[in-house]
């Protein structure tokens, strides 16, 4: 069991206060990197955290889903640990094309690719980013060479086997199949893992977050950590709320493309309340199932 403190990575102050947790301060970085940037931006930042970040940490709370590109570095943090699995909750396979650098939904192919990660599992799918509409923005490669899987509900993946990629998507009626048939393959197949949570894969019932959202329910990922039980290696929490506007012209079209809603002020404190308090029982869950 691994109690080690919270480490905040603070560009939106959604996250709140955390006893016991190291906090470096980002604030100044928020426009250069939220939702994406060039990977020269990314790599001064990287280098920041680099000599900033203690040597030992818990769980790592990056504040909103726009900054899930994150884990990227802090996966590599962890590459004399490997080898390694990758499970994912995420509603976006953030396995998408984004010629300009790294973006919150470009990552996944990044992680995929290193030698000393074994499998990237992406659990809780609903978006249609995986549907043959936008099939052609998916990055292949990782698909095609077995180290990504997609678990996910509600939408037509039959492209995929069209391209010899079936093995690869896996799909279900409801959340409790999914979780079912995730928690069997953990247990087959048990691995050291790197969890990294984006609430956007939950209901609004769970976790409000300004992303479209998916179906899975707390006890659908407190299902899935139990499984994992003694070998978390790893971990971080993304999908805080925050209100901000972009100065970047190209950040406020991308986003709005994607269909990121403003927040309104007067329901910013709830829908904190309700994501600080989720944090709370994750962070309880993944202690208890942390090497």
């Amino acid at each position: 069991m691994n109690r080690r403190e919270p480490l905040i990575l603070d560009f939106d102050g959604s996250v709140g206060d955390l006893p016991g947790a190291t906090t470096i301060a980002l604030s100044d970085w928020q426009e250069a990197i939220r939702f994406g940037c060039t990977l020269r931006t990314f790599n001064r930042l990287r280098a920041k955290l680099d000599g900033e970040a203690p040597a030992s940490y818990g769980t790592v709370l990056m504040g909103s889903g726009d900054y899930h590109h994150l884990t990227w570095p802090l996966v590599e943090r962890q590459r004399a640990r490997g080898p390694f699995q990758l499970v994912v909750f995420d509603n976006h396979p953030d396995n998408m094309r984004f010629p300009w650098g790294i973006h919150c939904g470009s990552w996944v192919r990044r992680v995929a690719m290193l030698p000393y990660v074994t499998h990237v599992h992406v659990v809780g799918i609903t978006s249609g980013d995986i549907g043959a509409k936008h099939a052609w923005e998916n990055y292949l490669r990782p698909l095609q060479a077995g180290k990504l899987s997609y678990w996910c509900m509600d939408v037509n993946v039959d492209w995929a086997a069209r391209l010899g990629l079936s093995d690869a998507f896996r799909r279900f009626d409801d959340p409790d199949e999914l979780t079912a048939a995730f928690v069997q393959q953990l247990r087959q197949a048990p691995q050291a893992t790197y969890l990294s949570i984006d609430k956007d894969a939950f209901s609004v019932d769970t976790a409000r977050t300004n992303w479209d959202q998916g179906r899975m329910e707390e006890d659908h990922a407190l299902a899935i950590i139990e499984a994992l039980r003694g070998r978390i290696i790893a971990s971080d929490i993304n999908g805080e709320v925050s209100a901000y506007q972009y100065r970047t012209w190209w950040k406020r079209l991308l986003s709005g493309m994607d269909g990121q809603e403003p927040i309104p002020q007067s329901e910013l404190d709830a829908w904190q309340a309700q994501q600080r308090a989720f944090n709370s029982r994750l962070l309880a869950a993944i202690a208890e199932s942390s090497v």
